[in-house]
């Protein structure tokens, strides 16, 4: 009865209209919160998105006053063939690239562990989904029941423990997604160039449904509870996916998988990063390796480790917290064993964010994640150190119309407090730094007008 509501909305209003946000944020996501499960009204939200319920993104004209780009530098090696499989005909070659992010708000790894609905979760308005975390066998993760909401907290405690369906079955999807991205890429033109109007088109021209940009598919990769060679899941999982993704995330930090966080370690974490780095330069494209980290590293732990990360791309700050704060309030479910997300961790990873930008003298892209609430919490993470940020546990209290309010309220407090692009927020908090990255940007700026000149 729910699915054949919907499609009556759906078809009354466009997926992107104010009334089809409300009935999803205020009517839908309330009731599956209140009747169900949370792991089965987890699902639920994922099978609506999946078979096109979802809404869409909307857009606000606040976004295009101020610029919500923002892009990625990384060096890698890429494997070059000359046609053949002779290895003598084939050459690694160092180059550098840029993955530009269409805007700053991303959707956390957890929420599709398998790949199933990526694009609908990209209509929604993020500018890029991390898929996962997968593992290279499937397996069921650790016993039901295994999330729990503190609701008075806006929290959430899970110990999934990498439940997956393996990289078989996420491969099977991401395939899919990328064929339906060639697909209707070459749909939009004829063969001479000129557009294409299919009944589809006309249809959404009668009744316009806003396309959001393409979004980034990042990739989330872990390791099986039985595996005791760790590198040799992620190198498998690298070789498998890596050619799929935009990105990938080496996740060594979930609290629910026994012996994991001994990875961070940064003897350990240096084998298995070079492992990675080994496999990644067999694949046919470019792809950027980041690593998520846990927000209950110790400053040592945390500079310990800072060498190890300048061989990686970025660094996902952070993943759940096994710490219960002291200012807690919910009566259920607090001392239930798993990692804690949501808002009692966003100063927690906010100062993490901060500790490694200083630590590594702002030359490191961080995926900020942990508690954001609003638009002012994203801010506050750009402004610590991150240059994009996540969210998951939100969209469990406010539905998923908070990933267009966020992006509308983050464009509203650029643009009243005079900020033009978001280089202009990015380690604000860090004074010398800051102003020594805005020289380098400016200097940058020069050097480029200056070739076009002489050319």
């Amino acid at each position: 009865m729910l699915r054949q509501g919907f499609r009556s909305l759906r078809t009354l209003t466009g997926k992107s209209s104010e009334i089809y946000h409300r009935v999803s944020d205020q009517v839908v996501t309330p009731l599956l919160r209140r009747y169900l499960d949370p792991e089965v009204a987890h699902n639920v939200a994922l099978d609506f998105a999946r078979k096109g319920f979802a809404l869409r993104h909307r857009p606000s004209p606040m976004e295009d006053r101020v610029n919500v780009k923002i892009s990625m530098s990384f060096d890698t090696t890429i494997h070059e063939s000359n046609g053949d499989n002779n290895s003598s005909n084939s050459n690694n070659e160092n180059k550098r690239f840029a993955l530009q992010f269409p805007n700053p708000i991303g959707l956390a790894a957890g929420f599709d562990k398998d790949g199933e609905a990526i694009q609908p979760l990209m209509d929604m308005g993020f500018g890029f989904v991390e898929i996962g975390t997968v593992t290279p066998k499937p397996q069921p993760g650790n016993p039901k029941p295994r999330m729990f909401r503190l609701a008075d907290d806006l929290g959430i405690i899970n110990r999934y423990g990498f439940n997956s369906k393996g990289a078989d079955a996420v491969e099977e999807n991401v395939k899919a997604f990328r064929q339906t991205q060639l697909r209707e890429s070459s749909e939009l033109e004829s063969k001479d160039g000129s557009s294409i109007m299919s009944f589809q088109s006309i249809a959404t021209a009668v009744f316009p449904t806003p396309k959001p940009a393409q979004g980034l598919l990042g990739i989330n990769i872990g390791k099986n509870k039985t595996t005791e060679d760790a590198k040799t899941d992620y190198v498998k999982n690298i070789l498998q996916l890596g050619s799929y993704a935009d990105y990938l995330v080496i996740n060594i930090s979930s609290p629910n998988t026994p012996n994991l966080r001994d990875l961070q370690k940064a003897q350990a974490m240096g084998e298995l990063i070079q492992a990675c780095l080994e496999a990644r330069k067999r694949l046919s494209k470019p792809v950027p390796l980041l690593v998520k980290l846990s927000p209950d590293l110790t400053t040592e732990e945390l500079k310990s480790m800072v060498p190890v990360l300048r061989l990686v791309d970025g660094v996902v700050v952070t993943n759940t917290t096994n710490q219960r704060p002291k200012e807690l309030v919910s009566k259920h479910h607090v001392e239930e064993m798993g990692g804690l997300s949501g808002a009692p961790i966003k100063d927690k990873s906010t100062e993490v964010i901060r500790q490694l930008y200083k630590e590594m003298n702002g030359n490191v892209f961080i995926v900020g994640v942990g508690g954001i609430g609003s638009g002012e919490d994203a801010y506050e993470k750009l402004k610590a150190g991150a240059s994009v940020v996540q969210l998951y546990s939100l969209m469990v209290y406010d539905g998923p119309g908070c990933v267009s309010r966020i992006r509308h309220d983050l464009a509203t407090i650029m643009d009243q407090r005079g900020h033009k692009c978001l280089e202009d927020i990015i380690g604000r908090d860090h004074e010398e730094i800051f102003w020594r990255k805005q020289q380098e940007r400016h200097e940058m700026s020069l050097s480029k007008e200056n070739t076009m000149i002489v050319e």
